[in-house]
């Protein structure tokens, strides 16, 4: 069952729809960058006094820390954050540097901006609680690199549809057939913005979705503010080549420690599913569950199970069984499959 099948939220946690958005909305800086904070769960501000006060021997609550994927932004999470809260789980999302209202990356490589932004969320979200991170494409790539650095307070990761391992025809074309690119950029007359969006609309619910005919419309008209013309469509695709091509050096997988939960979704049109199976044979301790109805950004497609899978994974970081054990291993009656 997807999203958009599910009966409208209401119930779930006793919250009605009339109540208070639980997501608080804020801006804060992350080694030098201002980005905005998306959160539910006590206040960061009040969080040090409750840990310093907190009996000996009694184990804090885990701090979620999710991040997005390329082109996408914290509002990606937004529906997760909802069942998180309902739940009485902590958690923020961020927007990455240079999408959504975070400010621009700087030049130069990508991903070692990104490391440092991820690694200040880490620490600051390590004193109220052990950190456990979750991120979608980009997002997992980010964690898993967090995750291999003994320097930082993680303590668990789970990686959702990280690219860089098995890619997608897609995928590769962006990163070894620079043509398309070129003669996009080098077209005599800039193709229209109006037709830009439009092609949009029709792509990125292809791209992003199990099922586009399922796709949310705010959603979708969010990643198409992305494009709006011709200039950004080709600024985007020239640092999405530059992105996978810093991939290709992204991964020490042997460095990894923590518990590492792998997501692999059946209907990913980007990164496919043996990418996961991949990463799950690299990291021989870490768990591996395989999706066949989700598409590349599961937490739009299906939010409540996203919720619970990462609530039951950081029960079992918390329980301190090494090996968390997700909820949703065999859900949907064949739809998925766990292993590990």
């Amino acid at each position: 069952m997807t999203a958009t099948e599910r009966p409208a939220p209401g119930g779930r946690g006793g919250r009605n729809p009339s109540d208070p958005d639980p997501i608080r909305e804020s801006f804060r800086r992350f080694a030098g960058v201002r980005t905005r904070v998306l959160e539910v769960g006590p206040p960061v501000a009040e969080a040090p006094r409750r840990v310093r006060r907190r009996p000996a021997g009694k184990p804090r609550a885990p701090r979620l820390v999710l991040l997005h994927g390329y082109c996408d932004s914290a509002d990606t999470w937004r529906p997760v954050l909802g069942e998180l809260a309902a739940e009485g789980i902590a958690a923020i999302a961020v927007d990455l540097p240079g999408f959504g209202d975070a400010q621009p990356l700087r030049p130069g490589p990508m991903l070692p901006q990104l490391d440092a932004f991820a690694a200040a969320v880490v620490r600051e979200q390590a004193v109220l609680g052990p950190v456990v991170l979750a991120g979608n494409s980009l997002g997992g790539t980010l964690s898993l690199r967090a995750a291999q650095s003994t320097r930082l307070p993680v303590t668990g990761v789970v990686s959702i549809a990280a690219p860089g391992l098995v890619d997608s025809w897609l995928v590769r074309t962006v990163a070894r057939n620079p043509l398309p690119l070129r003669l996009y950029s080098s077209l005599p007359v800039p193709v229209p913005g109006f037709l830009v969006r439009a092609v949009a609309e029709q792509v990125v619910p292809r791209i992003l979705y199990a099922d586009s005919r399922h796709a949310d419309a705010g959603q979708v008209r969010r990643f198409t503010t992305l494009f709006p013309d011709y200039r950004a469509t080709t600024r985007r695709l020239e640092q999405a080549r530059q992105l996978v091509a810093e991939l290709a050096g992204a991964y020490r997988l042997d460095l990894v420690r923590v518990p590492l939960l792998v997501v692999a979704c059946g209907k990913d049109k980007l990164v496919t599913s043996a990418s996961g199976r991949r990463l799950h044979t690299l990291v021989p301790h870490s768990r591996l569950l395989v999706r066949e109805d989700w598409g590349h950004c599961p937490q739009l497609d299906d939010p409540p199970e996203v919720a619970e899978l990462l609530s039951f994974f950081t029960a079992g970081i918390v329980r301190g069984t090494g090996k968390p054990v997700p909820a949703t291993a065999e859900p949907g009656a064949g739809s998925g499959t766990a292993a590990g």
